[in-house]
């Protein structure tokens, strides 16, 4: 197999160079009658994050930081700005669907759109029906775009439809680029209560008593091992010593004293962070979780959720305290955020993938975790938590519980999610009784905010025993959602398809990088010559927002700048999202603990899969779509248990949450290896595997085509 030897990193740069001024897009050879009117069938998710204000948003006026007042049925600012750059006009046919819905409701009359939203893999399957516009055809027209994937060759191939033709069916979402995703989340002054200090801990009006012991060690016993990690100034690695044979294995430990108190709990949890460790982390053992040298694994996170469940009277004052939970507990969209997380816990790949749970081996070929004996270890050992009552009531029963009603009455430790929108509720208050009450009381140092990734057994081949060290698969990239043109809603129409085109160039010139990102000028703040405020991102100038967008963000979207530039701006619902913006919106206690992640990745303590075709295949990112033919579509389309059993939409069932909550229930999945063996046998998995991987290889040989 053929591999790209020279590491071809997406790097943002390459369309955002800043003019202070300009942000000028390259001129572009698509002749089209201005007001040519395109039916956009495009949203995110919902009809409150669609091109128009819905009713609910706009109520009877709403007036924005730009001075404007916007109704019902106008277009949002972000796309009023789009429609006067272009000289078009934008008419809103979006159903409020997700991508997925949204295309399907239009496939059997996609005379009716021109532009619609789908996902990736459904918008590329119809483009090889010939029902959706072959980008590509056009790409010499569009210099914005092509020169965008002529810098990034690995967007190429994560788009690519057909390896014959090269054909790409969509214009590619990123939502940032190149970074990390979704981060563990954790109240850090909880584990600083329980952790740090001289003397025995000393539970506040007694304690409970752990559960029955149920999980078993996941790291060694005896022993000792190493890891790579920064130094609790972020500033050089160094190499911290689990040693297993100074204490034992915390979680071997405890299990051999069965039930106990809370307050033993964490008196065993000390002892073991001061004689593992030699004394490293001193009296503020809470570093072992928090600090930017923090070095815990899975063993010593249930061991920490053993301690938090056990004494909740010291941690809220009341019986009862949840350790894992998920954004929405009864929405199966974030539920699956808990099996992701246990990817990282366990060293399974897959979970995370940027397509349906593939990835690349150490030997260049796919791999699927539906069909992995180990994945299903994983959630056996997720399982084991829930039995000892750490992983939240409300997750296990599907009960509708969220992140602001866990932080608000101090009833929930941790989840795994983005920072951004979670970490915020640092700042947010509620009103009871007709008092506003904040969150989290940072006057008394309550804190909810991002942690290191865990460190976990990998076996990513560069030792045939396997490596432990930090490892995400929460990994920026294409998204697997985007827009598409109608080819029957175009047809015998050069003014529709031109303008289309034009669309989708447009949002690639560093013009629309950050006109689809901010919105308006308006709402940027700029300098008395007219040019842009900017601030240092990632090494280049971005746009500053305007104060008046600040203020707006927290009256009207309580600090969401996700919801906030969706429901009001318009930006961020496809194409290129810079997250300069999203950043200046972070809450201190969010850029405080992302920015411990970002300098363990600069040093190279958290490793990640690479936007690229690797030496080691292991790193690379699958991409987003790979190019399955029409026959191979319609076969895949058949294997309907296969999908419909593991989907990750708010309704919909997946096996792996379900395992989680439940256990070994279902039938044919009585255990970890009957039911890896039913999935590759009785759901077709093999045959889904024998097609991916065929389409790889011919990604590959594609991908060496790019290269020459």
């Amino acid at each position: 197999m053929k591999k790209i030897s020279k590491v071809l990193s997406l790097v943002l740069a390459a369309v955002m160079a800043l003019s202070m001024m300009g942000f000028a897009a390259a001129e572009s050879a698509l002749p089209y009658a201005e007001g040519t009117v395109l039916r956009m069938a495009t949203g995110y998710n919902n009809a409150k994050t669609g091109l128009l204000f819905d009713a609910e948003i706009a109520g009877d006026g709403i007036t924005l930081a730009d001075g404007k007042t916007y109704n019902a049925g106008d277009l949002k600012p972000t796309w009023v700005a789009v429609q006067d750059t272009l000289k078009v006009k934008f008419e809103s046919v979006y159903q409020g669907n997700s991508a997925a819905k949204e295309f399907d409701y239009w496939k059997e009359q996609l005379d009716k759109v021109d532009v619609l939203s789908g996902t990736a893999a459904k918008l590329s399957e119809a483009g090889e029906a010939g029902l959706v516009v072959n980008i590509a055809e056009y790409l010499d027209k569009m210099p914005n775009f092509k020169a965008y994937l002529d810098a990034n060759p690995i967007v190429r191939l994560s788009i690519t439809g057909n390896t014959d033709t090269g054909a790409i069916y969509f214009s590619p979402y990123f939502d940032g680029v190149n970074d990390i995703e979704r981060m563990p989340l954790m109240r850090v002054d909880w584990v600083q209560k329980l952790l740090d200090g001289e003397g025995a801990f000393v539970a506040a009006d007694g304690s409970g008593t752990t559960a029955a012991p149920v999980y078993q060690p996941y790291m060694p016993t005896s022993g000792s091992i190493t890891i790579q990690t920064p130094n609790a100034e972020g500033t050089e690695v160094i190499d911290v010593t689990k040693n297993y044979d100074a204490f034992g294995n915390i979680i071997a430990v405890m299990n051999e004293k069965g039930q106990i108190s809370g307050e033993e709990a964490v008196n065993l949890l000390r002892e073991y962070i001061d004689k593992t460790y030699d004394g490293y982390y001193g009296t503020t053992r809470s570093n072992l979780f928090i600090g930017q040298d923090a070095c815990w694994d899975a063993d010593e996170l249930v061991a920490l959720l053993r301690c938090v469940v056990a004494n909740a009277k010291t941690l809220n004052g009341t019986d009862s305290v949840q350790g894992l939970f998920t954004r929405e507990d009864a929405n199966n969209q974030r539920r699956v955020d808990m099996f992701r997380f246990a990817g990282h816990l366990f060293g399974v790949r897959g979970l995370e993938s940027r397509q349906d749970y593939l990835y690349v081996d150490t030997d260049g070929t796919l791999k699927d975790a539906r069909q992995e004996v180990a994945t299903y270890e994983a959630l056996a050992k997720m399982n084991a938590l829930v039995q000892e009552g750490l992983i939240s009531e409300a997750f296990v029963g599907g009960q509708d519980v969220k992140t602001e009603d866990y932080l608000k009455k101090d009833l929930g430790f941790m989840h795994y999610d983005y920072n951004q929108t979670q970490v915020l509720y640092n700042e947010k208050t509620y009103e009871e009784d007709g008092v506003k009450k904040p969150i989290l009381d940072k006057e008394n140092g309550e804190k909810y905010m991002a942690v290191m990734v865990p460190v976990a057994h990998w076996f990513d081949g560069t030792d045939e025993n396997g490596v432990y060290m930090r490892f995400t698969e929460s990994w920026r990239s294409v998204k697997t959602d985007g827009w598409g043109i109608s080819a029957a809603g175009v047809a015998g129409d050069e003014n529709k398809l031109n303008a289309a085109l034009a669309l989708i160039d447009y949002a690639y010139s560093p013009a629309g990088t950050i006109r689809m990102s901010y919105g308006p000028d308006e709402f940027i703040k700029t300098k008395e010559d007219g040019s842009y405020e900017t601030f240092d991102f990632n090494g280049q100038q971005m746009p500053v927002i305007a104060d008046a967008t600040w203020t707006e963000l927290w009256e009207k979207a309580g600090g969401n700048y996700t919801n906030y530039a969706r429901q009001f701006l318009g930006s961020t619902l496809s194409f290129m999202k810079s997250q300069a913006f999203e950043f200046q919106c972070t809450c201190d206690a969010g850029k405080e603990g992302a920015g411990k992640i970002s300098k363990a990745i600069a040093l190279g303590t958290i490793k990640h899969p690479e936007l690229a075709l690797c030496e080691n295949p292991w790193y690379d990112s699958v991409p987003t779509v790979l190019p399955t033919t029409k026959t191979e579509n319609d076969t895949l389309g058949g294997f309907t248990e296969l999908t419909e059993k593991f989907q990750s939409g708010k309704d919909q069932e997946n096996v792996l949450v379900d395992i989680i909550a439940g256990g070994f229930t279902s039938e044919g999945m009585g255990s970890a290896e009957e039911a890896a063996a039913t999935v590759a046998d009785a759901m077709m998995g093999a045959q889904y595997l024998d097609i991916k991987e065929g389409a790889w290889e011919a990604l590959l040989d594609y991908a060496e085509t790019l290269n020459k």
